[in-house]
């Protein structure tokens, strides 16, 4: 199973990060992932976050081997034409080194989406149309070359999805439902090529277990900490 690392820009500015993420690749993690949300106090951190993609180019510039990933880049948040050029820059940028992981976003009435109602952002209320939005983006990524395609979801439908159109899914491993989606993600990509995944916080020793448990490839630790200095 391969070992990843997700640090915060809520909590974190970007020398921080970067020392962090250096770090982490001399120690031989496989990928680092990026957020993608406004508000800092959505993940309880203490400042805006830094844009998704623009973090990711900087890591990209700043590092040489580890993986890059977005966990996850919300389809409300961009045009499938900016999503598409966002994610062909990063992969040129690190040499192929990208991962790009996207997600459906959240309901206007979900406390989630107080970030985009603060920005005038619209936000579809129909969770057919939200999916419907992930297939569109996977379908427009799919003009990047070499990129791997991952579905973070909440749900059996978006499972299905993942499993349907993409090259992976990922799933939150404190979630009861854990199991269910990678069940569902698995039967629906059949026997082609598909990465199980599931992020977990750094401290939550059960949720690491789990992963073993759901024999997933990859799992990802989710660092909300402020960070020391290099």
């Amino acid at each position: 199973m391969l070992i990843d690392i997700q640090f915060s820009s809520a909590h974190n500015d970007w020398p921080r990060l970067r020392d962090a993420v250096l770090r982490a690749q001399d120690d031989g993690y496989d990928t680092t992932w990026v957020f993608d949300h406004f508000d800092g106090a959505t993940l309880g951190g203490d400042r805006d976050l830094l844009e998704c993609f623009t973090l990711l180019g900087a890591l990209a510039a700043a590092t040489t081997s580890i993986g890059l990933g977005s966990l996850v880049a919300n389809v409300a948040n961009r045009h499938p034409a900016v999503m598409v050029a966002a994610a062909s820059s990063v992969q040129r940028i690190s040499g192929g080194r990208f991962h790009i992981g996207i997600g459906a976003g959240a309901a206007p009435t979900s406390p989630w989406a107080r970030e985009h109602h603060a920005r005038g952002m619209q936000l579809n209320s129909n969770i057919a149309d939200r999916h419907a939005a992930v297939v569109d983006q996977i379908n427009g990524l799919r003009s990047v070359d070499g990129l791997p395609i991952i579905v973070g979801v909440n749900s059996v439908e978006l499972a299905t999805i993942a499993g349907i159109h993409a090259d992976g899914v990922n799933v939150r491993l404190s979630s009861s439902a854990a199991d269910g989606h990678i069940a569902a993600a698995r039967a629906a990509a059949g026997d082609r090529p598909f990465e199980l995944s599931g992020w977990a916080s750094i401290d939550d020793v059960a949720s690491q277990e789990q992963a073993h448990l759901l024999e997933l490839d990859r799992l990802i630790l989710t660092d909300l900490s402020p960070l020391p200095t290099r």
